[in-house]
């Protein structure tokens, strides 16, 4: 007769195709892999279904210290994606549980989406497909700048940021770029000139934003940051939702200051009615956060998610690990070696 399985791991935020990678290599460390079956934003549900769980995979149910006390056996978490601002790492720390997100499976997806976004604002695609018939072979707009005579500047020159900013090279008159943790020789071998953020925002054509949402970067651009960019210039947001003031950016869309915008994430996910005035401008170009998303990408995302997890569970610590550093001066994570 075959053992039973009786180690569990828990997906309380699902949406994808399917977890066989999450199966295969978990079960081979003896897990059973149960996706939450109810709705997306049952937090209360998903605590108690995590319960006698030892890891739990997460996208964007809030994780905070009340979350982890109802589900008080969890040895290790994984937030599937790089941003991990749902997750209260410190609250996780102190309860001894290592959280790892999936760092650089993106960077090519991410990037290529940017692109998109910059090529559809400078060229002004969406007004150019609404004026198909009644407006043919007009330019939707007088001002279509060329890429080879603008600036573009990059705030979060990460593994995202400095992707972008290779392909953008030779796109591009100049890149500039902007991030205080990132050391001076990746700017010079990426090609990037250092601006501080004002200078950056005074200089660029185009904004394209690659930080990760921390107190410091929540609404980094808002109405007197927004107001020190250059006429006509361009936000391109693939980040987070928070790290623009989406009001500030609507005012100056619909005041002129900023020329377009182009969004696939937002404050509130999905957006909620009020702001149907920034998604009805006819200069922006938005998209339902599937920026991270390619094939590959998506398939490389559950196989590493997997990875982390499971050597987080048998007491190691992955590149990944957020809160690797506790562990690593305190010895193991809870409960030993999981």
């Amino acid at each position: 007769m075959g053992s039973t399985v009786n180690k569990r791991v828990v997906v309380i935020d699902t949406g994808y195709d399917s977890f066989d990678q999450e199966v295969e290599i978990l079960g081979r460390s003896g897990y059973a892999v149960e996706p939450f079956p109810g709705d997306r934003h049952d937090a209360a549900g998903k605590a108690a279904f995590a319960r006698g769980a030892d890891g739990m995979f997460v996208r964007w149910t809030p994780v905070d210290g009340p979350f982890l006390d109802a589900a008080a056996t969890l040895k290790a978490i994984v937030r599937y994606g790089v941003g991990y601002d749902n997750i209260d790492l410190p609250a996780a720390s102190a309860r001894g549980i290592p959280v790892s997100n999936v760092q650089g499976y993106a960077n090519h997806s991410v990037s290529d989406h940017a692109l998109a976004l910059i090529l559809a604002c400078v060229r002004s695609l969406r007004r150019g497909m609404e004026q198909l018939r009644p407006g043919y072979a007009a330019p939707p707009h007088p001002h279509v700048p060329e890429l080879h005579e603008m600036t573009l500047g990059i705030i979060g020159l990460g593994r995202i940021g400095g992707t972008l900013c290779t392909k953008a090279r030779g796109l591009f008159q100049r890149v500039l770029a902007c991030d205080p943790y990132i050391p001076d020789d990746r700017f010079a071998a990426l090609g990037a000139e250092p601006q501080s953020l004002h200078a950056l925002l005074a200089a660029s054509d185009v904004i394209s934003l690659h930080c990760n949402l921390t107190q410091e970067t929540r609404h980094l651009l808002n109405p007197h940051t927004l107001g020190r960019i250059r006429p006509n210039a361009i936000v391109i947001n693939t980040a987070r939702g928070p790290v623009v003031d989406e009001d500030a950016l609507t005012a100056a869309l619909e005041a002129g200051q900023v020329f377009a915008a182009g969004i696939d994430v937002f404050e509130d996910e999905p957006p909620r009615s009020n702001r149907d005035p920034l998604l009805a401008h006819p200069r922006v170009v938005a998209t339902g956060h599937y920026a991270w998303y390619s094939e590959r990408a998506s398939r490389e995302l559950q196989r590493r998610a997997a990875l982390n997890l499971d050597a987080m569970l048998r007491g190691e610590i992955p590149e990944d690990c957020l809160n690797g550093d506790a562990f690593r001066r305190s010895g193991t994570p809870k409960d030993g070696n999981a």
